[in-house]
């Protein structure tokens, strides 16, 4: 992000976007008679807000190593803060379902632990990254303990969405699809910017760790 816009960005990053879930939501409800089908609108609205959200965290790293500007590297900068806007979208989803299920005395009974299981293991990571996101309780852990608890947790909320989309393609079709196949590409530059990222992490520990070939070696025996 460019010097212009880096006003924009931390905790006032944060509230600009949860008010822009806020109004998005408000102006659906308030544009639809039906109490019920609106809040079924601000379900899919808030999946879709959290779903971009959650798209720029996850490939904000590997998009600055593979395609380094301003642009990129402010993601990575504010990743933070995105990565919380994500988890507050998703919170007014959740919202918007419990809702949903007041409006519509069926829906609960409808779904089964099994279906309600994916959503359930996805919103307790979610809960665990956006709270070891707070410098008083990231410090708690080892630094190794972090990473692999965000790794794991960013890895399990993709393949959820991707379960998600990819359970509808067959009745809901392109609508679906699309997100799935933005997903899937989603991943690919994940794994080439990590791949990417080791590389140049080797390189740079041969570079300041050169191995000199001994004298002695380069005669015949």
């Amino acid at each position: 992000m460019s010097t212009k816009t880096s006003h924009l960005g931390g905790w006032k990053l944060f509230w600009l976007i949860a008010a822009a879930v806020l109004a998005m939501s408000a102006l659906i409800l308030a544009l639809n008679p039906d109490p019920a089908e609106a809040m079924r609108s601000v379900i899919r609205a808030t999946a879709r807000s959290s779903f971009v959200l959650f798209l720029a965290a996850f490939v904000a790293s590997s998009l600055a190593t593979l395609v380094p500007n301003d642009f990129t590297r402010g993601l990575v900068r504010e990743r933070r803060y995105i990565g919380l806007s994500f988890a507050f979208s998703h919170l007014v989803h959740l919202g918007a379902i419990f809702s949903y299920g007041v409006l519509n005395p069926q829906f609960w009974p409808s779904r089964s632990a099994l279906t309600n299981l994916p959503g359930t293991v996805g919103y307790v990571f979610i809960a665990l990254l956006a709270v070891t996101s707070f410098h008083a309780i990231s410090k708690r852990l080892s630094a190794t303990s972090w990473k692999r608890l965000h790794t794991v947790g960013m890895w399990t909320i993709a393949l959820i969405f991707g379960l998600s989309f990819f359970k509808r393609i067959p009745t809901m079709g392109v609508v679906y699809a699309i997100p799935f196949a933005i997903l899937c590409a989603a991943v690919a530059v994940r794994l080439v910017g990590k791949w990417a990222q080791a590389n140049k992490r080797q390189l740079a520990r041969t570079r300041s760790n050169p191995q000199h070939t001994s004298p002695q070696a380069l005669e015949s025996p």
